[in-house]
Parts: C-alpha cells; sequence; structure tokens
C-alpha cells in the first residue's frame, strides 16, 4: 500500500468525524480565507500552471485539451468568486428534511449529513482542485483529490494554498489534501480504500471514468462522458436555432456540455443549414454530416457511423438529417449519453414531447446545452455532472453532497 496514500487517506477519515458537526460560521471563514488566499498568491499558481502547460505542448497536446488545463489571472478569480458564492449558499448540514409523527407517539424525521470522505480522481482541470475543496468543506466532508499528471504541479499549488487557509481557520488536518503521486498503481489503490473512503467521484474522460466504476470497491457516482446533441425542430426560430448552434458548439468546445452532434428536421434543412454551418466553419469548426446534409452543403465532411458515437471535445461536430421528432429521439436514445440534450422549436407541443421522451440528466427548449453547469444553475460551482440515476444526477452541488439519516424522537416507548 502506497504510504502516502495510506496517510492522507487516515488523516481525511479522522478529520470527517469533527468537519460533520463543525458550524456554518467556521466553514465559512475557511472558504473566504480560500478564496482571498487563490487571489493573492496567483503568481504563484501561474506559474506552476505554466510549467505544466510547457510539459502538456512538449507531449504534443493542443486545442482543447490544452485550453482545460490552462489558467490565466481571469480564470483563477472565476474560481476565486466560485468560492465566495458557496459562501453565500445555504449549509445543508443539519436540515431536516421531513419530520412526522407515528401513532405510538415517535417523531420520526430525515436529517441532512455529510458523506464523510469523498475521494475525487479527475484529470487535467485544475479548476477541480478548487471546486472539490469548496464544496466538500462546504458540505462538512474530508476531500482527498487525486489528479492527472498534466496537471500535477497546478493542483499541488492549489492544495498547498487551500490546506493552508483552511487550517489557518481552525479546520482539522486533512480536511483538504491532495495525492502527489500521479502513478496508476495509487489511483488503483485508492478505488479499493472502502475502510477510508466513502464515495469516489471520477471526473474527466470516458476512459478514466470506465477504469474507475469496472475497478472501484469504494461506491462510486458517476459523472458522464458528454456526447450532447441540438435538435432543430420544423417550428424553430432560425435565428435563434443558429445562435444556440454556434454557442454550443463553439463557446468552449472541450468541456461534457458542449454539443457534439446536430440535428436537424427535414423541412427546414435546406433553408437552415447552408447559414448555420457556414457560422460553424467561421469559428472554425469541422463538419461532418450525413449524405442529405452534403447535398445541401458539399463542403462538408461524410460523416461515418462512428461520428455520432463520439465525445470530440474539439470544434468538430457530426449532423444528421431528420425526418421527425420521432427520428431525433430515436438518434438521441441511440448515441447520446444521457447528459444535456436541447430542442430549438416554438411549438409548445413538441416541446413538451422532447422533455418527456428525451432521458438525461439535462434537457432544454430553446437554449443552449453549454448551461449544465453547477454555477450555472446557481449551485456556487458542481463535483461534477453525474449521468447515472441513483444518488444524484445532473450537475452536483452541496446537496448532492449530503445524505440523509434518521433522527427519531421518542419519550420512553418500547416495541412490543
Amino acid at each position: 500500500m502506497n504510504q502516502e496514500l495510506l496517510s492522507k487517506a487516515a488523516k481525511a477519515k479522522e478529520a470527517s468525524r469533527s468537519l460533520a458537526y463543525i458550524s456554518t460560521d467556521v466553514k465559512n471563514k475557511a472558504l473566504l480565507n480560500i478564496a482571498d488566499e487563490l487571489k493573492k498568491r496567483s503568481d504563484f499558481i501561474l506559474e506552476a500552471n505554466s510549467r505544466d502547460m510547457e510539459a502538456a505542448r512538449d507531449k504534443g497536446i493542443t486545442g482543447a485539451l490544452l485550453d482545460r488545463l490552462r489558467l490565466t489571472e481571469c480564470r483563477i478569480a472565476e474560481m476565486a468568486n466560485g468560492v465566495r458564492e458557496i459562501v453565500q449558499l445555504p449549509d445543508p448540514v443539519g436540515e431536516i428534511i421531513s419530520m412526522w409523527r407515528r401513532p405510538n407517539g415517535l417523531e420520526i424525521g430525515k436529517m441532512r449529513v455529510p458523506l464523510g470522505v469523498v475521494g475525487i480522481i479527475y484529470e487535467a482541470r485544475p479548476n477541480v482542485t478548487v471546486d472539490a475543496a469548496a464544496l466538500c468543506l462546504k458540505a462538512g466532508n474530508a476531500v482527498l483529490l487525486r489528479g492527472g499528471t498534466e496537471a500535477i504541479n497546478s493542483n499541488i499549488a492549489i492544495a498547498s494554498i487551500i490546506s493552508d487557509a483552511v487550517s489557518k481557520s481552525g479546520m482539522p488536518e486533512g480536511t483538504v489534501s491532495i495525492l502527489e503521486d500521479t502513478n496508476r498503481s495509487v489511483a488503483a489503490e485508492m478505488m479499493k480504500l472502502n475502510n477510508y473512503i466513502d464515495v469516489l467521484i471520477p471526473r474527466g474522460g470516458a476512459g478514466l471514468i470506465k477504469t474507475v466504476v469496472e475497478n472501484a470497491t469504494v461506491p462510486v457516482i458517476e459523472t458522464g462522458v458528454g456526447n450532447c446533441h441540438v435538435y432543430v425542430d420544423e417550428h424553430a426560430d432560425l435565428d435563434k436555432a443558429k445562435a444556440v448552434v454556434v454557442n454550443a458548439k463553439c463557446q468552449r468546445p472541450g468541456v461534457c456540455n458542449a454539443a457534439e452532434s446536430l440535428l436537424v428536421h427535414k423541412n427546414i434543412a435546406g433553408t437552415f443549414l447552408p447559414a448555420a454551418l457556414d457560422a460553424l466553419r467561421a469559428q472554425g469548426v469541422e463538419v461532418r454530416g450525413c449524405s442529405e446534409t452534403k447535398k445541401i452543403v458539399p463542403w462538408i465532411k461524410e460523416a461515418r457511423e462512428e461520428d455520432y458515437e463520439q465525445e470530440f471535445l474539439d470544434l468538430i461536430i457530426a449532423v444528421r438529417i431528420v425526418e421527425n421528432l420521432e427520428q431525433a429521439v430515436e438518434h438521441i436514445y441511440r448515441y447520446g449519453t444521457r447528459h444535456s440534450e436541447s430542442i430549438i422549436t416554438e411549438n409548445y407541443t413538441t416541446a413538451r414531447r422532447f422533455l418527456q421522451q428525451v432521458d438525461a440528466a439535462a434537457v432544454y427548449v430553446n437554449a443552449s446545452t453549454r448551461f449544465t453547469d453547477g454555477h450555472q444553475f446557481g449551485f456556487g460551482a458542481e463535483i461534477g455532472i453525474s449521468t447515472q440515476k441513483l444518488h444524484a444526477r445532473g450537475p452536483m452541488g452541496l446537496r448532492e453532497l449530503t445524505t440523509i439519516k434518521y433522527v427519531i424522537y421518542g419519550d420512553g416507548q418500547v416495541r412490543e
């Protein structure tokens, strides 16, 4: 067993005992200290990030994947502001969800309590270090972080700032810790650390998520791959549709809520596609379409079947013309990953049918899939976007980082 992992996991488990009942004021003070220190020490973070960026370029990493790794003054300020927003959110710990009285006089209630120790295994996204630490702390959990090799310098720098800020606020040692050993064997051991870790959350690509789900004995909340679709219905406002499609694909292509496929009703394809695909091309998007799409817009590449299965995470989009809503829904069912799906239509009945029939964590009418995000949903930040159905689904904020326990008030009752 890796000694760093064992030591930090044990400290996290011990810390979780007192974190479960630490006051909201103390937790908020720690969060404000974290936000202040992130901004004060941004130069330290950026210097570490520049080393990660240089190493990534040397490995041939480019485009959207490199953008995920990049930190700037603005992005650090956004991370700090996200922490401050979490301070303003209600503390879920101790909330009584419901209470009822039984005929024998017992009063039974459901109370929110922390999960305990949350383990996060993630890839080249330094912002996850901040989001995970802040959300877990506010929800009364200890967090053990294991980031990828690509962002190791950035992650260690950020985690050291967070740990210092937390310690100065009177929080227990082990509240937030990061594993500096990025060897895969350490991650494999972490997946089986049931005695110390209560839940494991993977954040990254399909390969990472699959590995964790298949190998972990610690309970896993599966965050999802995002093969997201925008369907432009025959009753769509075409200007609105074009704006949504361009935003969903181009605003930040390397993230899981970016659109990867565009479905267009056959009745408006001839009018909509030339302008929409020209707008995408102007943003540097490579378009791969079905044979019917290519007849309308000859300059695109012909799509292969596997293109409709891809989470490109890049400036690439797959396009298909469909006969009707039913065919669009069937396509999404076959190729989608239950993440985020959008319909553009002015027809209320069609919109309602899409909302009812599409099985995904987030389903939109006349809006970009890029809004599937904890910050955009008002959660301050998110620990990940769950595409599974048990415990949590969609952006996971503070409440999703708690569980419940039953609290029972009696007056000497005994069971007969």
